[in-house]
């Protein structure tokens, strides 16, 4: 079996794909210190270093990667499926009142 997803927690919601992956394949999830956590089949192709949902996600949840919220689900996210900008809000770069509010009310 292919070892194809490094966890940077074993209890995130997303890993990383180490190599292309194909839709229908069952890969092994590592954590980074080897240890296996998991078998996932992917319900899509994730092109390489792109992440993989570990768990399903609910639309509006946070997705937890490195331990900590990365950003949030913005539809319904199948256990297998690629997780990217089209099913996921960054949180770094969420909006304009984040901004304002850090650097105050500048045109």
């Amino acid at each position: 079996m292919k070892k194809g997803i490094l966890l940077h927690e074993a209890d995130d919601d997303v890993g990383v794909a180490t190599m292309d992956l194909a839709a229908g394949e069952v890969v092994q999830a590592l954590t980074l210190e080897g240890e296996a956590v998991t078998e996932i089949e992917l319900v899509d192709d994730v092109p390489l270093a792109h992440k993989v949902a570990m768990k399903p996600m609910d639309a509006n949840q946070d997705v937890v990667e490195y331990g900590r919220a990365i950003g949030s689900s913005t539809t319904a996210i199948l256990v297998g499926a690629h997780v990217h900008t089209h099913n996921v809000k960054g949180k770094r770069w969420s909006g304009k009142s984040q901004i304002v509010e850090h650097l105050g009310d500048q045109p």
